[in-house]
């Protein structure tokens, strides 16, 4: 880096791994330096709409707003399902990457991370939003790609990989060699649907409708892909409003509970797993049976998740290391590494 680099920096290009439930972004030379909640707080006041939050103060407030205030996510399924929104955040998230010192610099190149089933129409909102909010220049990577890379895979080498990425709003499922995909799958569904199913099972079992923060805790407390062995696992105590009485209450649930719940939307990973190895090239094919499914994302801090895989695929199921920011950190890769141009799409 320069005197004139360092001192007076003229650019600061960014990789964002714009999520449906968190937003993680990787600034060029410095690495991850910001990862929170993609949520935006709107306070309409006479007619007029402002931006009251983003990021974690804004999910602070989701479920408890006063009516002139919504707390909005504006990522759905790993896509954008509200632009102006969007851009407001991704526009809030550049300045925080920055660090105040956007007058100084001029508009950032950013790579983003896409679905790899996502439609023409949906990578066009994400340029949009991203070239609206400021960027000088707009690159998409297809998220297995990009988690690939931040999980060291030899993504360049003509050997056969496999990582699966669940993330807040998706799962996806990538085969890679020689720089490529050699195929890849994607399902919509991911922490949010695993936190939908809590709700639904305590709702339906239990007479208790409790919120998304409250069902996002409860997964990670005593969440499972499995059952536990002595059919009741550890419990966790939940407050919600008890449906028949009307009023506020709380009950108890255990491990066994929430892996009954967890079941369905596990179980539909799995097949979207299973449709990709057996799609798979036979040569690729004996490169997995030796270097096993790497998972990526969130939901590989699911308890239990890399044994049901394992169990059901038959190979050995390995997490990535930091593999919340994986996805970033592979995007951000892109920027500083000439030998991973080829996996960008450019705008």
């Amino acid at each position: 880096m320069s005197f004139i680099d360092r001192f007076f920096p003229t650019s600061s290009d960014i990789a964002m791994d714009l999520g449906t439930a968190n937003t993680v972004v990787y600034v060029r030379g410095k690495g991850i330096v910001l990862a929170e909640p993609s949520v935006v707080a709107i306070q309409r006041t006479g007619g007029i709409e402002r931006v009251l939050a983003v990021g974690d103060d804004a999910k602070l407030m989701m479920g408890k707003t006063p009516d002139d205030i919504r707390a909005i996510r504006p990522l759905r399924n790993g896509v954008i399902s509200d632009l102006e929104v969007a851009e407001q955040m991704i526009k809030s998230f550049i300045a925080k990457a920055q660090g105040g010192r956007s007058r100084l610099l001029s508009s950032p190149e950013i790579v983003i991370c896409v679905p790899s089933g996502s439609t023409a129409v949906e990578r066009r909102a994400i340029r949009d939003a991203a070239g609206n909010a400021g960027a000088r220049r707009v690159y998409l990577i297809d998220e297995p790609m990009a988690a690939a890379i931040g999980a060291d895979l030899p993504v360049t080498n003509p050997v056969g990989s496999l990582i699966v990425d669940i993330g807040g709003g998706t799962t996806e499922v990538g085969v890679i060699s020689v720089g490529g995909l050699h195929l890849s799958n994607s399902i919509r569904i991911g922490g949010d649907q695993l936190d939908d199913a809590i709700v639904s099972q305590i709702r339906r079992c239990r007479n208790l409708l409790i919120g998304e923060s409250t069902a996002e805790r409860v997964k990670h407390e005593i969440g499972s892909a499995v059952f536990p062995g002595d059919g009741v696992g550890r419990r966790c105590v939940i407050k919600g409003r008890d449906m028949v009485r009307g009023v506020p209450h709380e009950i108890e649930v255990t491990q066994a509970e929430i892996a009954e719940a967890l079941a369905e939307p596990l179980s539909q990973i799995v097949q979207v797993v299973r449709a990709a190895l057996e799609s798979t090239a036979p040569e690729i094919a004996a490169d997995i049976v030796e270097s096993g499914i790497v998972m990526a994302g969130g939901g590989a801090l699911l308890d239990g998740i890399c044994t049901l895989l394992s169990e059901q695929t038959g190979l050995p199921v390995i997490v990535a290391d930091d593999p919340l920011n994986c996805t970033a950190l592979g995007a951000g890769r892109t920027l500083e590494d000439t030998a991973y141009a080829g996996v960008l799409h450019a705008s």
